[in-house]
């Protein structure tokens, strides 16, 4: 399981330290929110179901000729907006010279302790949260009006049939759940 501690009535130069102490190095990503700093370090478990969804993500994306950017766990971070995170992956659609990803993927095996990423991706204006769940199930959260709205599909990628994308989360091999989605995109041309 992910660890995780959760470190409260912390200020943002708290925030600021804990990163400039881990600085480039991975391991650990940090989220806050209100005062409230979230260390977390993702077990394997946790790593190998991002890393596959991003995987498929970006096979499907290549296949279909979208214009989709990857940039990993991206520090991202607004001291007015009192919210910072570092996602499980983050994606820029077209033109990469934005300040925040339009897509965030978050996998989520417990929440019971955790800081309510939803909470600070809204702020940060992200427009769309994945969260994959420990269940398998994929919650989509559309940025709508300064909302989020669940979703059953992406409102970013319309074309893209989520459960169908999922079903290859559960695959023994990432490369051969990879070859599968660009057959299964090649083949439906």
């Amino acid at each position: 399981l992910d660890q995780r501690v959760v470190l409260r009535s912390m200020g943002w130069q708290d925030f600021e330290a804990f990163l400039a102490i881990r600085g480039d190095r991975a391991g650990a990503r940090m989220y806050y929110l209100d005062g409230a700093i979230e260390i977390m370090s993702p077990a394997k478990t946790h790593e190998g179901r991002k890393k596959m969804l991003a995987r498929l993500l970006e096979v499907w994306a290549l296949e279909s000729d979208i214009e989709l950017n990857g940039f990993g766990s991206w520090t991202l971070k607004s001291e007015q907006l009192d919210a910072g995170a570092e996602p499980d992956e983050c994606y820029i659609l077209g033109q990469r010279d934005k300040d925040v990803p339009d897509l965030v993927i978050e996998v989520e095996w417990s929440r019971a302790t955790g800081l309510p990423k939803h909470e600070i991706y809204l702020r940060l204006g992200v427009r769309e949260l994945w969260t994959v769940k420990s269940d398998g199930r994929l919650i989509v959260r559309s940025l709508e009006r300064g909302a989020w709205v669940e979703r059953a599909k992406s409102k970013l990628l319309p074309k893209l049939d989520l459960p169908w994308l999922v079903s290859f989360l559960d695959a023994d091999s990432q490369s051969g759940a990879a070859r599968a989605v660009r057959d299964a995109v090649r083949s439906s041309r």
